[in-house]
């Protein structure tokens, strides 16, 4: 039964987590009407629905996505939910437009001419996917619902006798029976260094470009010619270096042999001379070129889901470094050997009689905690050839133990390494290294399975998985596409490009007027520009946000930051709400569940990991894949909740 006659929802943000809301209450509601209710849905967010503020079909296509186009997907595939009124995968919806154009701009057209299932695609091209997706859900109600569309902001969800009233920031008044919280990215306040470095360009007439979504930031007002700080070197990097070259008419040609994947930048005159600085020294290593999401070659064979299993049976709840990344760590060991005997055999010794003893010594359960990497290091020795061995922490600092005479220096060895890893990554499952990084990235998707909803300890959440393995494997595996790589090499070899060095320390000289970096490891003096670029999005943490509406429901105690206990048995603030999970509803201050509000997306970050990763296509079954549509899932049980299913 419905709630009431007129069950009325209140949608807080309309990107793609609100939007697979909205999609989940229309199936379900034309899968299992009442007789004589109704369906008023409210949408509520500043931005247009369907794109929400990320996916923004107007910004810059110089702004990919970090998935090829068959992987993401706002329509569940899945037949144990009730079926879509409309629409379909990105991989499908750009066929059809590629097709018909319908509904496109010349340039999105043009994109979509030349944009291949295994590209990676424009967000700006995404965000015309989601609201076209969502046009074609609204063309198609169900009888007995409306849906209204508010583009404001809601500033506070107040509890009444039936629900909750909404104010909006356009000073209108909402009553609904059901909220549900999928706000995104949200602002957040700055951090003491970056008040500080806020302040001192107020002060001293410098330029300071905080943490902020890439669309949102005036890239013009970054002088030409000029030398400018850009801290850290992960995805948003690459937006950045692209606003500031392509965007102001430099171009990327082929140097060399066709396909060789090696670039010549060609200046417009119009650049800064970008100095990139991040605690590794180096940006996160590109993506190989797959036919699919994971390599068809690894088939993980220790974190596996019988693996899993044994821990449920057993009434085990596993600890991050003790029962789970030594099994991944097996992967990703098996993965790399492996495929070097494959594809290099002439750097092992007797490969067939190696992988034997490898597979041997990797066995989980035939040598103690302790020993089980020492054997495979007296294997490895004996078989494999020096040069050819697999440092796995290694691969995420590359210039770690090393010195650097001067930057110039510096500059020269990263330009390498970013020309190697290109390589690497064309030649794709050919490539050990590449592999023993699928191996993690395919055991991550497995871990999001197994670590949600207190699937670990809290020590284990906070000092393995948080504390040291998600900033290592996002440097492995969370890389931009291989043509990123490419292009950094190139304008590092144009000099429009150079680097820190590791572990930069960051300051302002006041008198001098002009912000510093310094690298302990690069003997040369400190770089200095009137300019500094915070290369990083807001922080994802609830407990620091400039949420008008997060802030009232925390300070009328319906929602609380969720609290961890550290191995010392100190309490640890996480980033995310504490919620009950299935569905997602929050705790209040008092412990108490707050009844008919929800949670889905990022501000999940304390109980799902990697919640900002897209739902996948074509979904496939156990648990490396389970994670792949977990938001879909999520977004059916909070409308089948509401709707009283």
């Amino acid at each position: 039964m419905a709630k009431s006659q007129t069950n009325r929802v209140a949608l807080i943000g309309a990107g793609p987590r609100g939007t697979s809301v909205l999609e989940r209450l229309l199936a379900n509601w034309a899968a299992d009407s009442p007789h004589g209710t109704t369906l008023h849905i409210d949408v509520v967010d500043p931005y247009p629905a369907g794109s929400g503020h990320v996916w923004q079909p107007e910004q810059s296509r110089l702004f990919l996505m970090n998935t090829q186009s068959f992987y993401p997907t706002l329509i569940p595939e899945d037949p144990q939910l009730a079926p879509p009124l409309a629409g379909g995968s990105f991989d499908q919806w750009r066929e059809a437009r590629r097709r018909d154009g319908m509904g496109l701009n010349d340039a999105e057209k043009a994109e979509l001419s030349t944009l291949e299932s295994h590209n990676f695609p424009s967000r700006a091209i995404y965000g015309r996917y989601l609201r076209q997706t969502l046009d074609g859900l609204l063309e198609r109600l169900p009888d007995g619902v409306k849906v209204t569309f508010h583009e404001t902001l809601a500033v506070a969800a107040r509890p009444v006798a039936d629900g909750f009233d909404v104010e909006l920031a356009s000073g209108a008044t909402l009553t609904a029976g059901s909220v549900v919280l999928a706000l995104g990215h949200i602002e957040s306040r700055l951090n003491p260094e970056q008040r500080s470095f806020k302040s001192a360009a107020d002060e001293q007439g410098l330029l300071y470009f905080p943490p902020a979504p890439p669309a949102d930031v005036d890239w013009q007002a970054v002088p030409d010619n000029e030398p400018v700080l850009v801290r850290g070197m992960g995805l948003n990097f690459f937006d950045v270096m692209g606003q500031l070259t392509e965007a102001r008419g430099g171009k990327f040609v082929e140097a060399g042999s066709p396909g060789a994947g090696i670039l010549e930048y060609r200046a417009s005159g119009r650049e800064p001379r970008i100095i990139a600085a991040s605690r590794r020294g180096t940006p996160y290593r590109a993506k190989a070129g797959l036919a699919g999401y994971y390599p068809s070659s690894i088939t993980m064979r220790y974190l596996t889901e019988d693996a899993v299993d044994r821990f449920r049976a057993a009434g085990i709840q596993p600890g991050f470094d003790h029962d789970l990344w030594p099994l991944l760590h097996r992967d990703a060991l098996w993965a790399y050997y492996s495929t070097l005997a494959r594809s290099q055999p002439a750097a092992i010794k007797d490969p067939a009689q190696f992988l034997a003893d490898l597979e041997d010594a990797l066995q989980p359960h035939a040598h103690t905690t302790a020993n089980w990497e020492i054997k495979v290091g007296d294997v490895v020795e004996k078989h494999v050839v020096t040069s050819r061995r697999l440092n796995l922490r290694g691969l995420a600092a590359p210039l770690a133990g090393r010195t650097f005479a001067s930057r110039s220096e510096l500059d020269a060895a990263i330009t390498a390494y970013l020309d190697d890893d290109a390589r690497r990554s064309a030649l794709g499952e050919a490539d050990p290294v590449k592999m023993a990084i699928g191996a993690l990235h395919t055991g991550r998707a497995i871990l999001k399975s197994v670590v949600a909803d207190g699937g670990i300890t809290d020590e284990s959440w906070l000092a393995g998985l948080r504390g040291w393995f998600e900033s290592f494997v996002e440097g492995l595996a969370s890389g931009a596409p291989a043509l990123r790589s490419e292009q950094l090499a190139a304008l590092a070899r144009a000099g429009v490009v150079s680097f820190v060095g590791p572990d930069p320390k960051f300051s302002v000289d006041r008198g001098a007027k002009l912000f510093r970096a310094v690298s302990p490891w690069v003997h040369d003096g400190p770089v200095e520009a009137r300019t500094l670029i915070e290369a990083m999005s807001p922080a994802n943490r609830v407990g620091i946000n400039l949420s008008p509406l997060l802030e009232q429901l925390m300070s009328d105690g319906l929602v609380r930051t969720k609290i961890m206990m550290s191995v010392e048995g100190t309490p640890m603030q996480t980033t995310g709400l504490d919620v009950e999970p299935h569905p997602y509803r929050p705790l209040a201050a008092n412990g108490s569940i707050t009844r008919n509000l929800y949670v889905l997306g990022l501000q999940l970050s304390a109980s799902q990991w990697g919640t900002a990763i897209a739902a996948e296509a074509r979904p496939r079954t156990g648990p490396a894949y389970a994670s792949g549509q977990r938001t879909l899932r999520d977004a059916d049980e909070i409308a089948r909740s509401i709707l009283g299913r």
